[in-house]
């Protein structure tokens, strides 16, 4: 078992509105990190991913991770992309400022969570909208899943129960 070059709590974000998240305080936790955006056609994922948080508050914490690189289907400033998620969804769970999770101006936490040099399991690459990385207590990586497996998979559940 080979772990992290950088210790994922040591990448710094910012909040939608923000303000810095200090990701050290999920530890003990596991993270779903999912990159959002509000004209897709996985956007319906967000339902199932604030069901999830309700679910499972106790032990997992799910950040969205808004990004415009797909078919540029989340074009929206911070405000707007807070009011769609509240209207349309009722979501609750902690929203990133809005981010590039490939190319040249990729965003530490994406180099971390797609290169096998930085969390010490495995290289990926992302292809598009709702792809979800999952996080164990300790901040080592444990998964990823294409838009395609929903938050409620059984692919992903069995990391949670």
């Amino acid at each position: 078992m080979t772990t992290a070059i950088q210790p994922l709590y040591d990448i710094k974000i910012n909040s939608l509105q923000g303000n810095p998240i200090d990701l050290q305080q999920f530890q003990g936790k596991k993270i779903l990190f999912v990159n959002v955006a509000s004209k897709c056609g996985f956007t319906s994922q967000y339902r199932d991913l604030q069901n999830l948080q309700d679910t499972y508050k106790d032990t997992l914490i799910i950040i969205g991770v808004p990004c415009n690189q797909f078919g540029k289907q989340e074009p929206g400033d911070a405000s707007e992309i807070q009011e769609f998620c509240e209207i349309n969804y009722g979501i609750t769970f902690l929203i990133t400022e809005k981010i590039e999770v490939k190319g040249e101006n990729q965003h530490p936490l994406y180099a971390w969570l797609t290169q096998k040099s930085n969390n010490g399991k495995q290289n990926s690459t992302v292809k598009w909208n709702f792809q979800k990385y999952l996080i164990d207590e300790n901040g080592e990586f444990l998964n990823y899943y294409y838009s395609i497996t929903s938050p409620t998979s059984s692919r992903l559940l069995k990391y949670l129960k």
